[in-house]
């Protein structure tokens, strides 16, 4: 069994059209009708059921297609690592993270780590938690900066800071005139919340429901500036973190307690998911910048 021959098969397997894949492959449809023909003959059993021009892989075929696409994951993999073992200051670092921290402290942390190492590119996205994560186990991202939700067994994850929520309300409000409040104290107030899927959200939720009370939902929003703007037209209150966008001269922030309001931020990654010494390097700079930085 010859590689080219496990490429044809893939590259039919994918077109289910002889004529189609050999023009993709640059090769004479009679050579790519051999080439099958021999795999076929040393494998023992035919991969495709033929009927007239149409080709469909049958149970053998699917079978081997997996144990196929398995194995050149595996070679493009190991192809990657011997790149990156070659070039460990190079490569690019697929980075996911919520949306309230492309406020600050992304762009500082992209600055810090691209001053060390100016040759390595980043592939940024920006999502809920919840939309995180399925990037990182479906292997779209490589590591993400969120807020921590509950463990998970398929990924690990590494705590770098709390961060403090507030209640803010417009500053016309007439809770602005207070510096602190118990959490119960909002109940009654028509509530700026993150849609379903974000950790604000969830966190928010978890929070409210120990003070004793559900949150009455007014409107929902995805990102800092959505809610804020909502809450400085008079619509409602939120919790939120202190962040760049809110506008100090139109909302107040008042601290919460009973219980204090915080979440943790931190790094996270799928287990035995392979990382690039230049995404190792990544991971090393945030936890040591974070120790020594607030954010």
């Amino acid at each position: 069994m010859e590689w080219h021959q496990i490429q044809y098969f893939q590259m039919v397997a994918e077109t289910e059209h002889f004529t189609r894949a050999a023009e993709i492959l640059s090769i004479s449809q009679p050579a790519l009708s051999r080439a099958i023909s021999k795999l076929e003959e040393e494998l023992g059993v035919q991969l495709f059921d033929r009927t007239g021009r149409n080709i469909v892989l049958n149970k053998y075929g699917k079978m081997f297609l997996q144990r196929v696409e398995r194995s050149i994951q595996e070679i493009e993999l190991g192809k990657q690592e011997i790149h990156d073992m070659i070039h460990p200051d190079h490569g690019t670092i697929s980075l996911s993270f919520l949306h309230s921290l492309g406020i600050s402290f992304i762009p500082g942390i992209l600055k810090g780590f691209l001053n060390k190492y100016p040759e390595v590119k980043f592939h940024l996205s920006q999502a809920g938690s919840l939309q995180v994560f399925e990037k990182l186990l479906t292997g779209e991202c490589d590591i993400a900066l969120l807020s921590y939700l509950q463990d998970d067994n398929e990924l690990h994850w590494e705590s770098l800071w709390s961060e403090e929520l507030f209640l803010i309300v417009s500053a016309n409000h007439p809770l602005a005139e207070i510096e602190e409040i118990n959490l119960i104290s909002i109940r009654d107030e028509p509530f700026i919340a993150f849609k379903n899927g974000y950790g604000l959200r969830t966190i928010v939720d978890k929070l409210c429901s120990e003070a004793g009370f559900t949150p009455k939902v007014a409107f929902e929003g995805e990102e800092i500036g959505t809610v804020a703007g909502l809450v400085e037209a008079q619509l409602g209150v939120s919790i939120v973190p202190d962040v760049k966008v809110l506008d100090k001269n139109k909302i107040k922030l008042i601290r919460l307690k009973n219980p204090v309001c915080m979440r943790e931020i931190g790094l996270t990654w799928k287990k035995g998911r392979y990382l690039s010494p230049v995404t190792e390097r990544f991971i090393v700079f945030v936890k040591s910048l974070s120790q020594v930085q607030k954010f």
